[in-house]
């Protein structure tokens, strides 16, 4: 970051105090952020007293060892993002036009960096070697929000379509969900329907992911109750658990073809409510699409292309 530049002519105010505000704002403690940035606590009071100074306001209350945002810091926290979102996009953007350096941050979905996201990655790297990738798994909740603060440049999910009106969308391409068992499961080979999954028990990913949503719903739509015996976050555990015959598991299709190619698992035929999933490449709606986020775009569509 620019740890000492100002933003104007004649005042103290830094992107470096910018960044501090939002960490604080983000932990909700002084303390906190000056460990998360690595600085002393009485570096973190100074940043934000010189900052209030700047903007003769008050930014926090201090309620003895609680703090809150005024109506001022409420205000600066949109201004804020919008200048370190502009300092990355600086940093990517302004550069050698065929070799783009920086850091880009990227959310990715855990069943994307499974199956997809790798080969994307080492493709991009060939490409682009003076860029730096960080990798965050993300779940459709804080994906909007993860983008507005600039804490994610880009995010490649594996999700149904997200609308929002914070959110670009720059690439999708129609994925396929499964229901997965091993080889001598009594259903393996069966076509089904919702009225076959009734009392059958399920490996179903958590609460916060919408292919669990969606089957959910369409399973008490026809007046089912789900028997879900598993439920976790993790792909690679719920096919184990699936291999293991333990039940069906609701799972991307990318995510299983390894095992299907070894025999481990067998697909079922779904005749049911359709489900749709889509591979998603979204940016913040005002984010640059600099040269670096197109390469990446560039790659992830042309692989989508191939297979």
């Amino acid at each position: 970051m620019f740890r000492s530049r100002k933003l104007n002519h004649g005042d103290d105010m830094t992107i470096t105090q910018l960044g501090t505000f939002l960490k604080i704002t983000e932990l909700n403690s002084f303390s906190a952020a000056a460990d998360s940035l690595g600085y002393a606590q009485s570096t973190v009071t100074t940043q934000i007293k010189q900052l209030e100074d700047e903007l003769e306001c008050v930014l926090f209350e201090r309620l003895g060892k609680t703090i809150c945002l005024t109506s001022s810091g409420e205000k600066l926290i949109e201004y804020a993002e919008k200048i370190l979102q502009l300092e990355r996009d600086i940093r990517l953007d302004v550069t050698d036009e065929e070799n783009p350096s920086g850091i880009l941050k990227i959310g990715v979905s855990e069943s994307l960096c499974i199956s997809r996201f790798p080969r994307i990655l080492m493709e991009y790297n060939k490409n682009n070697p003076r860029m730096e990738i960080r990798i965050q798994f993300v779940t459709h909740e804080n994906i909007p929000e993860l983008l507005q603060k600039g804490e994610l440049d880009m995010v490649y999910t594996l999700n149904p379509l997200i609308e929002d009106e914070r959110i670009k969308i720059l690439h999708t391409k129609r994925e396929k969900l499964g229901f997965y068992v091993s080889p001598d499961h009594p259903m393996a080979g069966r076509i089904i329907s919702e009225e076959d999954l009734k009392d059958v028990p399920l490996l179903l990913t958590g609460h916060n992911c919408n292919f669990r949503h969606m089957l959910v719903s369409v399973l008490e739509k026809k007046g089912i109750s789900p028997k879900i015996v598993l439920e976790t976050s993790s792909k690679e555990i719920l096919k184990h658990f699936a291999e293991g015959g333990f039940g069906v598991a609701f799972i991307p299709q990318m995510t299983a073809e390894t095992e299907i190619k070894d025999g481990k698992l067998k697909r079922l035929t779904w005749k049911g409510t359709e489900l749709p999933a889509y591979s998603q490449v979204l940016i913040h709606k005002d984010k640059n699409r600099n040269k670096a986020i197109k390469s990446l775009v560039d790659h992830i569509r042309q692989l989508d292309e191939e297979s």
